[in-house]
């Protein structure tokens, strides 16, 4: 890693958006992936977690986790609790804030690479606070109940899961908004003679 990163993140993937169409090739020559966002046309392009730490954001994203960490953890909850909390709450929102979006897929192209890059700069912030070294591949163990392998794939497979459960996130709370309507729908006289009936031939 670099020991003076100059590019920013958005710099990254502003150069990535401009590289043209063979988005092999600018995977290859970046440090970036990408998903075709099937919905709107566009590309959507995340860093590696190994490149985010290469840009000259990561270390103030770093510095703000760890203040945030050692704000939690001041009155002597474990680090671990601490982050595994953290992490809960930051996917909950994503995911609220995408159930209540108008259109999942602009949502989704615009939260990915924030929420991959704060879930990464969370684990090397508890890394820096317990004084070990930085992730190479494996999380921390306050990510033990988090639910996708944020490193697998150099990033690719949490950001691919993560996609998937943002566009679903809308659908799925429609269908529980459904079943609590169905729930509380007040029965009829009709089903309600109907169920004394089968209930005297018993």
């Amino acid at each position: 890693m670099s020991s003076s990163p100059t590019n920013t993140l958005s710099q990254l993937l502003a150069d990535a958006d401009a590289a043209g169409h063979d988005h092999a090739a600018t995977e290859k020559n970046s440090g970036l992936q990408h998903i075709h966002n099937h919905a709107t046309g566009a590309i959507v392009w995340f860093p590696t977690w190994q490149k985010f730490r290469q840009t000259s954001d990561w270390a103030d994203a770093v510095a703000e986790q760890e203040a945030r960490l050692d704000a939690a953890t001041a009155e002597g909850t474990p680090l671990q609790d601490v982050a595994s909390a953290l992490l809960a709450d930051r996917l909950e929102s994503l995911l609220e804030r995408a159930a209540q979006s108008p259109d999942a897929n602009i949502f989704v192209q615009d939260n990915l690479t924030p929420h991959l890059t704060e879930t990464w700069t969370i684990a090397d912030a508890v890394a820096r606070t317990s004084g070990t070294g930085l992730p190479a591949g494996t999380p921390p163990a306050a990510f033990s109940d988090y639910p996708y392998q944020v490193y697998a794939q150099d990033g690719g497979a949490f950001a691919t899961a993560l996609w998937n459960d943002v566009i679903d996130a809308r659908r799925h709370r429609a269908l529980a908004e459904e079943a609590a309507r169905k729930a509380l729908k007040p029965v009829s006289r009709k089903a309600l003679k109907n169920a004394a009936r089968k209930a005297a031939r018993r």
